[in-house]
């Protein structure tokens, strides 16, 4: 085990404050015991959001560059969040350099991207990983258990939607999000999410068919100044085309059963709304992610006339929670934010040479990642070709 490890961020942003406060918490979690954990850098090309993130967050310093970061003694763990175009550059000169990564998703722009990456990864001395939040998120994980065990059964059929409104309004500024191909929008952006949740629920998807794609609000005004996240700032009055997609929607077939799918970035009034049920062969499971802190479960264990989904709120007996929250007792509550805390102990818990034995489930693979994006190709590579069937 190392003596300590310190810790940098690249990417001050919306998620990449989340990844930061996400270290800061990571060592108060769980036991073992973590070797200490040094909050050195942010690293941001705006130097007033990286020293703003920094000073927030406790870190050390802010830099301005990621070559910075991937020369400095003092940095064995990264976080990537920034940009998907950027990440296969940045990625690669972080594994070059020794250090640890953890990247948040998709892994890239392109699968081309994507699979240099990986082969970068397999090639390292260092550890790389993809961040799949969601996958840390105890209700998701707790209904994953109950497929598994065998009290709900072999799945039958999933539904599942990520709503967002982020860019429903057409006064929302121009920003990395809305440009690149096909596929590179709303679908990226959240539907990848969505397909490594049915994924992790309901297993390998073998088929992909009915894309489509859609873009709703054809132009945006290019903002005034710098923006962060989803923020809406002031605008000019020079727009720019839009590139990708708004809007898209998809069924999969797995080994067992078969979904449907649907993603948006302007559906008003959702501003995160990742919702899903999974119909099993003994009941149902249903999440939203706006109430994070249960699920709804059908077993159809009684008679009919009294059968129907009943609340379950999640405590400390399910995955993630006891030992995972300051106060892991019943219905103390908990969120997207704690999910992110979960991944990065489990990352820092790989790094400190913990085993898996004694760890939180590994963090997902680069291959994991240029899995996920091999799906988000096929709902692309079918909505260009009138809703195709493209098999995996």
């Amino acid at each position: 085990m190392p003596k300590d490890i310190g810790v940098a961020v690249i990417g001050a942003g919306m998620a990449g404050k989340a990844h930061a406060a996400a270290f800061r918490t990571a060592s108060a979690l769980y036991n073992p015991v973590l070797p200490p954990i040094r909050l050195v850098s942010i690293g941001d090309v705006n130097p007033k959001f990286g020293s703003l993130a920094a000073q927030r967050f406790g870190y050390e310093r802010n830099d301005t560059s990621w070559q910075a970061i991937a020369e400095a003694d003092d940095i064995d763990v990264v976080s990537v969040v920034i940009a998907n175009s950027l990440h296969r550059e940045v990625v690669e000169g972080l594994l070059a350099a020794g250090k640890h990564v953890l990247c948040e998703k998709p892994l890239s722009d392109t699968l081309e991207d994507a699979r240099a990456m990986a082969e970068a990864a397999r090639n390292a001395s260092s550890i790389a990983r993809i961040g799949f939040t969601f996958r840390r998120t105890p209700g998701i994980a707790y209904i994953r258990d109950l497929i598994r065990s065998g009290v709900l059964g072999n799945v039958l059929h999933f539904s599942g939607r990520y709503w967002t409104d982020y860019g429903f309004s057409p006064s929302a500024p121009m920003s990395w999000r809305y440009k690149g191909g096909p596929g590179s929008g709303a679908l990226a952006d959240v539907g990848s999410h969505l397909t490594y949740v049915a994924e992790f629920l309901c297993g390998d998807i073998k088929s992909i068919s009915g894309g489509r794609l859609s873009t709703v609000i054809g132009k945006r005004p290019l903002p005034l100044g710098a923006v962060m996240g989803h923020d809406h700032a002031a605008v000019s009055d020079t727009f720019e085309s839009v590139e990708n997609d708004d809007y898209a929607v998809f069924s999969a077939e797995f080994e067992n059963g078969a979904g449907g799918f649907e993603v948006s970035r302007v559906a008003a009034g959702h501003a995160n709304s990742l919702i899903f049920e999974v119909f099993c062969e003994n009941g149902a499971a249903r999440f939203d992610q706006r109430r994070p802190a249960e699920i709804e479960l059908f077993l159809n264990d009684g008679p009919a006339n009294e059968n129907g989904y009943r609340q379950v709120i999640l405590g400390p007996g399910h995955p993630y929670i006891a030992g995972g929250l300051a106060m892991d007792a019943p219905s103390v509550g908990f969120g997207q934010n704690d999910a992110f805390a979960y991944q990065s102990r489990a990352f820092l818990e790989e790094v400190a040479g913990i085993s898996e034995a004694e760890s939180l489930p590994r963090c997902a693979t680069f291959d994991e990642g240029v899995r996920n994006m091999e799906l988000l190709g096929a709902v692309t590579e079918s909505a260009l070709n009138n809703g195709k069937k493209i098999t995996l």
